[in-house]
């Protein structure tokens, strides 16, 4: 689709590729391009404004390493789903976008019972062998996987097998049970995907991904979930805001 007006001012110390990036970043940011929306080749574009090739090349490859934009085979050049910034609190992916007003699709891969390992009893205080839920989603937002989501409930906490998970998430499901969550302990960090990972968020093996282990105790100061989860970090981050103390 043609961009919106994209004017460049050429006595302006500001590079022109610059002008251009920082507009067309400004459409998406605004709506005016939307996840999906096709722009002209580097090409059509260059002679569309009045600027050479390379210029035109490297604003597009600036908002290509932004996560803004990506070139696929065949098809051209793309506007991609805004990266989703996510608050560190003690909320689940699911409020989070819901709170923003988004729809997010979710696949249960896997609900059953398994005894707990070294791991697991160690992050929820329960006795090796002890009963647990384990919940393994896939959660997708317009339609691209954002995150590989595992998690694992006491059986003494609470009954997973009568909640739909593609409906609803799983602290709601807490909240609706009159479980109250109060502090988790949390540990963010970088790692590569192997293939079943990167079949299932979209991508290739080896792709970096962002990880996300979690421990949350209830107000009771019972351990009621431990969470490990992965994030694609084209369209997902962490923020935080630190305080000089």
């Amino acid at each position: 689709m043609p961009l919106p007006e994209v004017v460049v001012n050429r006595s302006s110390p500001v590079p022109l590729y610059f002008q251009v990036a920082e507009q067309i970043e400004r459409a998406i940011q605004e709506g005016d391009l939307v996840a999906g929306d096709r722009i002209a080749n580097e090409v059509a574009l260059a002679d569309q404004l009045g600027l050479s090739r390379p210029t035109m090349r490297q604003a597009i490859q600036m908002l290509v390493d932004k996560g803004l934009l990506v070139r696929k085979r065949g098809v051209g050049t793309q506007v991609v789903q805004a990266p989703i910034r996510r608050s560190v609190e003690l909320t689940s992916l699911y409020d989070d976008l819901k709170r923003a007003g988004m729809e997010p699709a979710t696949v249960v891969l896997a609900l059953d019972r398994v005894p707990a390992d070294d791991e697991t009893s160690g992050r929820l205080n329960v006795a090796v062998g002890a009963g647990l839920w384990q919940l393994v989603r896939l959660r997708s937002l317009q339609g691209e996987p954002l995150a590989l989501m595992r998690n694992y409930v006491p059986e003494s906490v609470i009954d997973l097998g009568e909640a739909d998970f593609g409906a609803t998430g799983l602290y709601e499901h807490f909240r609706a049970n009159g479980i109250h969550l109060r502090v988790a302990h949390q540990t963010i960090c970088a790692r590569l995907v192997d293939e079943a990972e990167a079949t299932l968020l979209g991508g290739r093996v080896g792709d970096p991904v962002l990880t996300m282990t979690r421990s949350s105790y209830d107000d009771q100061g019972r351990a009621v979930e431990y969470g490990t989860h992965l994030y694609r970090p084209d369209l997902y981050a962490f923020e935080t805001t630190l305080v000089d103390r």
